[in-house]
Order: structure tokens, then sequence, then C-alpha cells
């Protein structure tokens, strides 16, 4: 079992900003890679948002905050950011070829202990062990967004992995403050992305189909779920259009499925080429910061002044 002190995120986007970040405030040094100085530009934007989360939610302070930036470096150069890793997690795109290259090329760059771990939230580690060229050291370990309380990391081997290599993620998850979920067997989508993509896809087809606005979707799901911190688009806007679309295109061309191309085809013409790309854009389906989701009337009983409108929207489709 090695222990981690010294972690590499390779790819700085919604979660891998989210894993950089949350590791360096529970203590690790966490080197983050990526391709163009402008993805680690929005990646510093988007962990000054979350300095603002842990001073209010977690009860962080300035100390604490200023300590994290200090253990947090970024870079463009693969070599240099792995250099002293005793982890790497890969977050880059959920493209195969994209995940496969990224392993191919830090192969030789890696020390000999150094374990590496996959965040991909879709596809099994057996799909990139090879690509890595230490099968025994590599698994899956996938985690949610909003990590710092939706804390659970999924721990998945492939049939090569080592025990070791899981003792050695399973440490780090919990030093780290997650909650481990074993994975006993290979499965696309682990336990959370079985479901939540299933969700996504539902509510997408509602509003692909015009059969619902994305605001209604998320009032039935908000209502039906009291408590609940966002309904399926706002949980969209965090997880990106980019890879929303990326995995709708996928499985859709995989699976032959005609919605899923056609959800993703909306997300691409609607969202993403008008520049509405997600939370870390200020835009998506709600803009930033201030989403419609999070005002205090979004599930309130609608005034008899806005009977005509809701009466409206009932026959739009007609």
């Amino acid at each position: 079992m090695t222990h981690v002190n010294h972690l590499t995120v390779l790819g700085s986007g919604v979660l891998g900003g989210q894993i950089a970040w949350h590791s360096a405030f529970r203590g690790k040094t966490v080197a983050v890679y990526d391709i163009s100085e402008d993805a680690l530009e929005r990646c510093r934007a988007a962990q000054a948002h979350y300095a603002a989360i842990y001073l209010t939610e977690l009860g962080a302070s300035e100390a604490d905050i200023e300590a994290t930036r200090q253990r947090l470096s970024f870079g463009t150069d693969m070599a240099r950011a792995v250099a002293k890793a005793d982890l790497v997690i890969e977050a880059v795109p959920e493209i195969p070829d994209v995940k496969t290259g990224v392993y191919q090329q830090m192969a030789p760059l890696l020390q000999a202990h150094t374990v590496v771990a996959t965040n991909s939230s879709t596809f099994l580690p057996s799909d990139f062990a090879a690509a890595t060229g230490r099968p025994e050291k590599f698994c899956a370990l996938h985690y949610a967004n909003y990590i710092w309380s939706a804390n659970v990391v999924e721990i998945m081997p492939h049939a090569a992995t080592a025990r070791a290599t899981l003792e050695t993620v399973t440490r780090f998850g919990l030093e780290t403050g997650m909650v481990p979920i074993p994975i006993a067997v290979e499965h696309n989508g682990y336990v959370i992305n079985t479901w939540f993509p299933a969700l996504l896809k539902a509510a997408q087809t509602l509003v692909t189909n015009g059969i619902a606005t994305p605001e209604d979707v998320d009032r039935t799901f908000l209502i039906a779920n009291r408590g609940a911190r966002m309904g399926p688009f706002g949980m969209m806007d965090i997880v990106g259009m980019k890879t929303c679309y990326d995995v709708s295109s996928y499985w859709g061309r995989l699976q032959g499925d005609a919605q899923q191309l056609a959800n993703a085809e909306y997300v691409k013409t609607q969202l993403m080429d008008k520049g509405r790309t997600g939370m870390l854009a200020g835009k998506g389906y709600y803009d930033y910061p201030n989403p419609a989701y999070a005002a205090a009337d979004f599930l309130a009983v609608p005034a008899l002044s806005q009977l005509s409108g809701i009466v409206d929207r009932c026959t739009s489709g007609a």
C-alpha cells in the first residue's frame, strides 16, 4: 500500500478541479495538469467559488483557504506534473481515444510506485488498463459532483488490479473525507452513473421533445424530493454541457439510440453553440451565480395572475 502525499489530477474540468481543491483542503499536495493555460485559468476561477463555499458551508477559516491554495500547483507540462505523484487521478473528457492517449503519454513518466485511477463516469478500468503500462496499479476512483457534500467515491477494480492498489485508493478516500463505495463487478456507470444518466436522459428527453420546460421538470423533481439542492437541469449545468454531449453522443451511437442522439444534438445547438456550456461559464440551462431554481419562490404555488400563462404552455405543442 502506498501512502498518498502527492496527488496529480489530469484534467482541470468540473470534477478534476473539485478533486484537486478538496484534496488540497484535506492536506494533500496537489498538481493539476491540463493541455492549455485557458483551461487551468477556468479551474482557478472555479476554485475561487469553491473557497467561498468552504468558508460558508464547511466552516473553513481564511487560514485554511490560504493553506489549500499553497498546496496546489497548476501546469501544462505533464512530466513535471506527475514527477512526484503517489497517485494520479485521470479526469479528462469522456472520449476513449483521449483517455487512452493520455495514459500512453504518461506511462513512461511515472515513478515505479505510482498508483493510477480513472475518474471516468461511464467507462470501465479494463478499457484503459493496458494503456497505463501498470494494470496492477490501476483502478477506477469515481467522484460525484459537489464532493464536499456529496462525499462518495466509487472504487472499481478490473481483473488485474492488485489488492494493494485498492488499499491505497481506499485509504486516500478515507483521509480526504470520502465514503468509499466498493464496486464488486466491473459495471459501466458504477452505482451513481447507473441511475444518474437515466435521470438526465429522461429529463432531457422531456425538453428535447417539447413536452415540458427545464424549469418545470426541475420543479417536479424538487417538490417530489423536498430538500434536494437542485433538479436534473441544475445537475447538468454542474456536469457541463460538453460532458453531457459527449456521453449522449457516445452511447447514442453505440446503442443505436435515436433519442440519445437527438438529446445530444439539442444540447449542442441550443446550449453549447450559444456559449451556454454550464455553471463554470456562468450560463447553461440557468444563469449563474443566481440560478432561478435557487429563488425563494421557485417552488411556490403560482398566483392566479399566472393562470393564463400556465394554460398557454399546455397548448403550446398543439
